[in-house]
């Protein structure tokens, strides 16, 4: 079943992120980003609360972003040098197309934090699949941005966090595999304590 590429297993098994600097066009139409970000919220949600949300940036608002990153950056850090700023606007602009996932947990709710906060990563996740089912490449970053609170309030409330940067366009060139763990050193089988010990 493995060797059939066309199976869904397959395709899990192929999934990688893409870095998002070298992610080019063609990215998603508008059509395209809509049915990724459907499958996205198709995600593990106890309570059926929806403790997240999608912000997309569109190329049009690009520029904005890039001056936000830096107005941000220079805020917190006044001495920053040229680098530093022009990583900013490198990480406003690359990919073609970026989505901004944001944890958005209902603290009214009886659900505990902890779990309303992972099912926004399941959500970022599920993204990622639906990027990579669709022929494009991801990555999730976040980075001094994404723990901005100035950044966040562009986005969002005071109670939200931003869960992660997805970009998401076409790998310029072929992907390399990153390393992947020994399945025995990160799975065993639970073996209770004796009585009484």
């Amino acid at each position: 079943m493995f060797n059939d590429t066309s199976s869904p297993l397959a395709l899990l098994k192929t999934r990688r992120s893409g870095k998002p600097r070298d992610l080019v066009a063609p990215g998603p139409d508008d059509a395209q980003l809509r049915a990724m970000i459907e499958i996205a919220t198709r995600t593990p949600d106890h309570g059926k609360l929806f403790p997240w949300r999608f912000v997309i940036v569109t190329t049009e608002q690009r520029p904005a972003l890039s001056a936000l990153l830096e107005d941000a950056y220079r805020a917190e850090k006044p001495d920053a040098g040229k680098a530093e700023i022009a990583a900013m606007h490198e990480f406003a602009t690359q990919a073609p197309a970026l989505v901004v996932v944001l944890s958005s947990p209902k603290r009214e709710s009886h659900i505990p934090l902890w779990e309303q906060e992972l099912s926004a990563g399941a959500a970022a996740m599920n993204l990622l699949h639906a990027v990579h089912a669709s022929g494009f490449a991801g990555g999730w970053l976040t980075a001094w941005p994404a723990y901005s609170e100035r950044v966040r309030d562009a986005f969002g409330e005071a109670h939200e966090k931003i869960a992660g940067f997805v970009f998401i366009g076409t790998p310029k060139k072929a992907q390399e595999e990153r390393p992947r763990p020994e399945y025995d050193a990160v799975v065993s089988v639970w073996k209770p304590k004796a009585h009484g010990d």
